[in-house]
């Protein structure tokens, strides 16, 4: 049977790509905006988008100044 490429993958699967536990991945959710779908209790990732966010440094702390991140938000503006 062949696999399909383009399927939902699930919290293990996805951690089990980008080497980083569920806790990490959770963070990245909340605090990072990681694309990530709710479907009922489960979260579900497309591996295209997660990849394309963390080559978009989507995963990084740097670029963040200490007051974003300590708050959350751009005080810049």
């Amino acid at each position: 049977m062949v696999e399909i490429e383009d399927r939902w993958l699930s919290i293990h699967e996805i951690c089990s790509h980008l080497g980083v536990s569920k806790d990490t991945v959770y963070k990245w959710i909340d605090k990072h905006a990681m694309p990530a779908h709710r479907m009922g209790r489960l979260w579900k990732f497309r591996k295209d988008e997660v990849d394309r966010w963390v080559m978009a440094g989507g995963a990084s702390e740097q670029g963040k100044t200490t007051s974003e991140s300590a708050t959350g938000t751009n005080n810049s503006e």
